[in-house]
């Protein structure tokens, strides 16, 4: 739809076009922000040992043990221990052997900072 091949006959077309247009809009504009009001899932949750055990799949001694050496984050509250369920998967993010894979930029600047080079004799 151009505007100089625009008529007065073709108006009641051309406004209805508008309509639909403005109205595809809105309903875009209603799905985007219902996306983002959408209520996310609080992970900030205490849990039980027992609870922190079956999330991790983990022997109830073992998990104790992990707690006597002070590998997994707890909260002791009187006789009783409770894990916040974000900080046991950071936890568990931070003891990966294979570390998440980083942008190329990222793994690069790691990479040689890791690495450190002798002098050069020659150019001194």
């Amino acid at each position: 739809m151009k505007q100089e091949e625009l008529t007065f006959n073709d108006l009641p077309a051309v406004v209805g076009e508008l309509c639909n247009r403005i109205a595809n809009m809105e309903n875009i504009l209603t799905e985007k922000l219902s996306k983002q009001h959408e209520v996310k899932e609080n992970t900030h949750v205490p849990m039980t040992v027992q609870e922190a055990c079956a999330y991790l799949k983990m022997p109830l001694s073992t998990f104790y043990y992990k707690v006597k050496k002070d590998d997994i984050p707890v909260i002791k509250q009187g006789k009783h221990l409770y894990i916040y369920r974000d900080e046991l998967d950071r936890w568990l993010e931070a003891s990966r052997k294979n570390p998440a894979p980083q942008s190329f930029e990222k793994e690069n600047e790691s990479m040689l900072a890791s690495h450190r080079r002798k002098p050069n004799h020659k150019n001194w």
